[in-house]
């Protein structure tokens, strides 16, 4: 069983979602592959202890805190190379971007041998099934394209301008996926 609750955020209504302890999605309602990766039977039930968790880990983010994602227990549902790729996503610190391309570097050269691609990497961000805590809004183009937020890339400028990134070297594409 799959126990839900939403939370109004200042940027729209979010769906959570947690199993057996741990929180396995997060989503703005409405955003590409929502939910996700829920299949299973779902309840409503915002007393689950860690949907009240995550509810006060995002009170604290959008009140301006640094709240760290260890203090989560996350269970994202995917392959084990996009469990890498969002793990490498919580390396991110807070106000800092990296790109697709350099995502898929370090994943080689973590894994010798491996050949990747920054499509690759980017399909992998795109799919993550825990938004913001699992910090998907910190990966950009490789030219500063805000490209590539399921939850849609004004959301994912509020997100970085929220944590204080420094926006000078990107921009908004005029065409593109999630925009």
């Amino acid at each position: 069983m799959v126990y839900t609750a939403h939370y109004g955020s200042p940027l729209g209504r979010i769906l959570l979602a947690g199993r057996e302890g741990a929180l396995v999605g997060l989503w703005f309602e409405g955003q590409k592959y929502f939910p996700g990766s829920v299949r299973a039977e779902t309840a409503e039930n915002e007393d689950t202890p860690v949907l009240r968790q995550a509810a006060q880990w995002l009170d604290r983010y959008f009140a301006g805190e640094r709240p760290a994602i260890g203090e989560l227990n996350l269970a994202p549902s995917g392959s084990e190379f996009r469990k890498e790729i969002w793990n490498m996503l919580c390396e991110i610190p807070y106000g800092e971007v990296t790109t697709y391309g350099r995502l898929a570097k370090e994943f080689a050269s973590r894994y010798a041998g491996a050949n990747m691609s920054a499509q690759a990497a980017g399909g992998a961000v795109g799919h993550n099934p825990i938004s913001i805590i699992i910090p998907c809004h910190r990966v950009v183009g490789a030219n500063g394209s805000l490209t590539g937020y399921a939850g849609g890339v004004d959301k994912k400028l509020a997100l970085l301008t929220h944590e204080g990134a420094d926006l000078s070297g990107l921009f908004v594409p005029k065409t593109g996926s999630a925009l």
